[in-house]
């Protein structure tokens, strides 16, 4: 199984995590970057309008690989707006993928995650881990949006999210772990 983590990440937070993951898994690795600077406003037009914004590199870039495992924030509940050009090809590809995500979590996990990969897509994903940033905060007071807004993470938080979203990768794709152990 020749994997590659893609990653999109608008603070920094899902590109450290994926960076982590690629390398357990000894698998290739891939940026996803964008045109037109991100804010606020575009975020939530995005998401409304539902809008696929410019990225960089093409999906052309992924030929040969057979699993794609995408690291990317959940933005409102949503998957982040610049892996939908992504997502939208899988539809007629031959790859299984799985999602790997850090997010706020301060409203709670992302209960239509998975429905809204499916539908994306056209096929649910292999795996997919929803990790929070709240979860490694003091639980009292109750982590609101604008405390894990700004969390950034720190190198034994990497460590720690790694492991966990690679064992849950090797327990959902077991061929996954015996490619990253040759």
């Amino acid at each position: 199984m020749k994997a590659i983590v893609i990653s999109y990440s608008l603070t920094g937070n899902n590109k450290a995590l994926a960076a982590g993951i690629a390398a357990e898994l000894r698998a290739g690795s891939l940026i996803i970057s964008e045109a037109k600077p991100r804010s606020m406003a575009t975020i939530f037009l995005d998401i409304l309008f539902n809008r696929m914004p410019a990225v960089r590199p093409g999906m052309e870039d992924l030929q040969g690989y057979n699993l794609l495992v995408f690291v990317a924030p959940v933005w409102m509940g949503h998957v982040a707006t610049p892996l939908r050009t992504y997502l939208a090809s899988l539809s007629s590809a031959p790859v299984g993928y799985a999602f790997v995500s850090i997010s706020g979590g301060a409203d709670g996990p992302n209960l239509k995650l998975a429905d809204e990969l499916s539908k994306r897509t056209g096929k649910a994903p292999l795996a997919l881990i929803d990790l929070h940033i709240a979860d490694l905060l003091p639980p009292t007071p109750r982590p609101e949006r604008k405390d894990t807004m700004a969390y950034r993470l720190k190198e034994n938080d990497i460590k720690a999210l790694t492991n966990k979203a690679v064992t849950a990768l090797y327990e959902a794709i077991p061929a996954l772990k015996k490619q990253s152990q040759k």
